[in-house]
């Protein structure tokens, strides 16, 4: 399964929310969202500084990752960034593979 790293950011509403709430609520609400659509999520941290949130997991697909998105967004309440992440042997793969690619400025080889 693909693995994710989201970046979440609150909005006023959200941090409203998380004031009533708290970290733990929100945690599991965010575990069941991820679960709903066949993931899991290894990871939650809140965090100081430019984002609010992070959290690790996995879902089955890219489609499952924008449904967690679009439902994020569509609340109102925070602004997500699911950011792919790879394992060393996918990076050691990418790089195996060819690819026609030229440096901008390089000549057509």
């Amino acid at each position: 399964m693909p693995r994710y790293l989201w970046q979440v950011t609150y909005t006023a509403d959200g941090a409203r929310g998380m004031l009533a709430d708290g970290g733990t609520s929100r945690r599991d609400a965010i575990v069941r969202m991820v679960e709903s659509v066949g993931g899991t999520v290894d990871s939650v941290h809140f965090a100081l500084g430019g984002h609010d949130l992070y959290v690790i997991g996995e879902v089955p697909d890219e489609i499952a990752a924008a449904t967690l998105e679009l439902r994020t967004i569509a609340s109102g309440a925070a602004r997500s960034l699911p950011i792919a992440l790879l394992t060393p042997e996918q990076v050691d793969e990418a790089a195996r593979r060819d690819t026609a690619y030229r440096s901008p400025g390089s000549a057509e080889g």
